[in-house]
């Protein structure tokens, strides 16, 4: 609980800060979501349009320090590394995660 003039004051303004934050993450992963359906779709030449685009977007989130550099530098490589695999006719699916497969739970140790 803020208790004086200067934390109530703060707290606003971080609900405020966090609301614009998630907005700017939203159309960070529109952006790469974009890029990415313009890579399944086969088509290069427009694939490489849609990521100078949109790289633009990637950048000024990072400046702006909602994601690190790293990050979307990261997000930058790997779509511009989708786009260069692929020709000019077949299309390529863009790595996506694969999430492991649930072990199978051990047998109870009988005494």
């Amino acid at each position: 609980m803020a208790n004086t003039a200067q934390a109530r004051k703060r707290a606003r303004q971080a609900v405020k800060q966090r609301a614009h934050n998630a907005s700017l993450r939203s159309t960070l992963r529109t952006a790469i979501k974009k890029i990415i359906k313009a890579v399944e779709a086969g088509d290069k030449v427009a694939a490489t349009a849609v990521y100078s685009e949109n790289v633009s977007v990637i950048d000024r989130i990072a400046d702006k320090n909602i994601i690190h550099k790293n990050k979307a530098s990261r997000h930058k490589s790997r779509l511009n590394a989708a786009i260069k695999a692929m020709s000019a006719e077949a299309p390529v699916a863009v790595a996506a995660k694969v999430k492991a497969a649930p072990k199978a739970k051990a047998a109870p140790k009988t005494a």
